[in-house]
């Protein structure tokens, strides 16, 4: 694929996304950009969170990973359902009651002030890391594509990527993004769908043939035989549960959505039919999976001794795999399937990234709704600008500093990030014990910092155990248990702000 074709695609692209936020955007206020006015329909709800929830580490490092891990992300995706049950069942119902706009409210509520900033502090740390990984990911592959043939630096690809982002997004907000990310997630699973026909053809595969040749293939492969692996399915599960309930029901990005529907009834609605196309998609990247490395080795790649898909250790970097194929290997058009699919899924999930970071920081730390609207206009849109050099700033860190699997680098960050998220609503919701507030801080940063210390020597401390996804759960039991230690029962006098029941 030539450069000049590529760019030509991206910018027909982002055309279409402006001429949305144009439209969608017109009388935009503080209300319609977080809440979108809290009256989308449910239905496009569910179908614009595909997007958001998936993102390019998705679209890229799961179809990747099976060459190491097998399906073992399936266990991952399993536990993805008894997630959605708990947020669905236990969370939304507390936040529709309390009317929230940002959920970490609440824990002002329940807490105090220092609980409440504590709170909205983690997010912020662990969604402007989510999602810079998640760009870093598509400017890679544009970068590959198109910018390394025209001699452009990777930091002027981040820059302009972004720039992008907050264009169409820094007036409309939400009300904006829950058009660009529907037809963006309509882009994303035509593109997967066109991706696996698109090999199977090429590899003179009928449907039953691909059905056959996945099942029995040895990177289907699910782990039941050692617990102390990490890739042993039961972990896993749980560890897909848990991230779950932080990355969604804990994070302000996923609930804004879902805080938009008209009620409650229609927010459970829009969650319980959202679950299980969550899972068929993943499922459908892991068969992609499998089917690339079949296609490679039907035109006799030898992948692991390809100098560009190397990392700086010298072994596979599997989330080079599919843009490599993609853009030297498939067909013209398979190839711009890919282009748009990976530009599509990622801008999905960024530009509601982008948007929650905005209104979490806006609602939780400057206390936007004390200012009249027009002061509320210029407060938010810089602040949307500046979220924007943040991202810049993590994403050429990262690219200094990364030598894993995106998908298991954004899981990792997750476990330590979200895990004081995790502690502190699980403390609210099942106790009706009160903290010592200016406590809980410290108290966070020191189970953070256990849990470092534990995962880092688990081998040699034990038996040999491996920490996978499951560093979230430690990570969460210890904050839990740091805040049994700084809390107290409840007085009488306190009781009505207590809003665990």
């Amino acid at each position: 694929m030539s450069p000049t074709l590529v760019l030509s695609l991206v910018a027909g692209y982002f055309v279409v996304l402006i001429i949305i936020a144009l439209l969608t955007s017109r009388g935009a206020t503080s209300e319609s950009f977080f809440v979108a006015n809290r009256n989308a329909p449910w239905y496009m709800v569910a179908f614009a969170m595909i997007g958001t929830s998936l993102s390019g580490v998705t679209f890229i490092s799961v179809p990747g990973n099976v060459y190491g891990k097998s399906w073992s992300y399936l266990a991952v995706a399993s536990g993805f359902v008894a997630g959605y049950v708990v947020i669905g069942t236990v969370l939304m119902p507390l936040y529709y009651r309390l009317r929230l706009v940002s959920i970490y409210s609440y824990l002002e509520q329940r807490f105090g002030y220092w609980s409440y900033k504590t709170g909205a502090l983690f997010f912020l740390i662990s969604r402007s890391l989510g999602s810079a990984l998640r760009l870093y990911l598509v400017a890679g592959v544009l970068q590959l594509a198109v910018f390394d043939a025209m001699g452009v630096p990777f930091a002027v690809t981040v820059v302009v990527s972004i720039l992008f982002i907050y264009l169409y997004t820094f007036k409309g907000g939400l009300k904006t993004i829950l058009w660009t990310d529907t037809f963006q997630t309509l882009a994303m699973l035509s593109c997967v769908a066109l991706s696996i026909y698109f090999m199977s053809d090429a590899l003179n595969y009928s449907f039953a043939k691909l059905v056959t040749s996945v099942k029995e293939s040895p990177m289907s492969q699910v782990y039941f035989s050692d617990f102390r692996d990490d890739k042993f399915f039961w972990k896993q599960f749980a560890s897909g549960m848990f991230i779950t309930i932080v990355m969604t029901g804990l994070d302000q990005d996923l609930m804004q959505k879902n805080l938009s529907c008209r009620s409650l009834g229609e927010a459970q609605k829009n969650l319980f039919w959202f679950t299980p196309v969550i899972v068929c998609v993943n499922i459908l990247f892991l068969t992609l999976g499998v089917l690339m490395y079949q296609y490679a080795a039907a035109r006799g790649l030898k992948l692991t001794e390809l100098p560009q898909l190397l990392n700086l250790k010298g072994t596979l970097d599997t989330d080079k795999v599919f843009p490599y194929l993609a853009t030297t290997q498939f067909s013209l058009a398979a190839g711009i399937i890919f282009i748009l699919g990976i530009i599509a899924v990622t801008y999905a999930s960024a530009d509601s990234a982008l948007t929650s970071l905005t209104t979490s920081f806006c609602i939780d730390f400057l206390d936007i709704k004390q200012y009249p609207e027009a002061r509320q206009t210029r407060l938010r849109q810089l602040t949307h600008l500046g979220w924007s050099v943040v991202l810049i700033v993590i994403i050429l860190i990262f690219r200094i500093l990364n030598e894993q699997s995106l998908i298991d680098a954004v899981y990792k960050a997750a476990g330590f990030t979200y895990g004081p998220l995790l502690g502190l609503f699980a403390f609210g919701i099942f106790t009706h014990r009160q903290l010592r507030d200016r406590l809980v801080l410290p108290t966070c940063v020191v189970a953070v910092s256990l849990t470092l210390l534990i995962v880092s020597h688990s081998v040699e401390w034990l038996n040999g155990y491996k920490f996978g996804f499951e560093i979230l759960l430690l990570n969460g039991a210890l904050v839990y248990l740091g805040l049994l230690l700084i809390s107290r029962p409840a007085d009488a006098a306190e009781a009505p702000a207590n809003l665990s029941a």
